[in-house]
């Protein structure tokens, strides 16, 4: 995806239509925070992207994979509903670990590999983004403690929701990335 100005166009994917206005603005947004987050682990090895350098659990691998599973959830949540959330208001004790699990690069996982799958949802993001007819397409939020009851979301306030989850953890990201190393994305 190429970086515009508001209301430019750009392609998403190789050969896919140019998307113009609100849509190119939300995925130059998105693109930007990405790449703040890729950014961070620029020259890492893969025991540095797995190294905890603050009392959190959070490592850069870490984040990076489940800022890919919490964008991968959200675009199944525009594609399919709540159904693509279900298991959010009962999760079990295997949920949890399983969840737990997104937070860490686990043995046998590479910084590459995590990147690889990072950039591979973010064109299925981007894809779908200039392919929906309607960003007012909304869907009823699974019941959970954290949603109010009887909330729906446009597919345009989940896109909002990824720019800013994905901003968030980017800023995490510096922060672990500094401390590991010393390193700054700006500055």
């Amino acid at each position: 995806m190429s970086t515009t100005t508001p209301g430019q166009t750009t392609g998403t994917a190789a050969g896919a239509p140019a998307i113009g206005g609100e849509r190119a603005d939300l995925l130059a947004i998105l693109a930007k925070h990405r790449h703040f987050l890729r950014f961070t682990t620029r020259g890492l090895t893969d025991e540095q992207a797995g190294q905890r350098t603050t009392v959190s659990e959070l490592c850069l691998g870490g984040l990076i994979k489940h800022v890919t599973a919490a964008e991968q959830g959200w675009v199944n949540f525009i594609r399919q509903g709540p159904s693509a959330l279900r298991g959010v208001s009962n999760m079990t004790e295997a949920d949890y670990a399983r969840r737990a699990e997104e937070f860490r690069l686990l043995p046998g996982e590479t910084l590459a590999g995590v990147l690889d799958r990072y950039a591979e949802v973010a064109r299925g993001t981007d894809d779908l983004v200039a392919a929906l007819p309607d960003l007012d397409a909304a869907h009823p939020l699974p019941e959970a403690p954290w949603f109010p009851p009887g909330e729906q979301w446009s597919a345009r306030r989940v896109l909002l929701h990824i720019i800013a989850e994905t901003a968030q953890h980017a800023g995490h990201a510096d922060i672990i990335r500094e401390s590991l190393d010393g390193a700054k994305s700006m500055g």
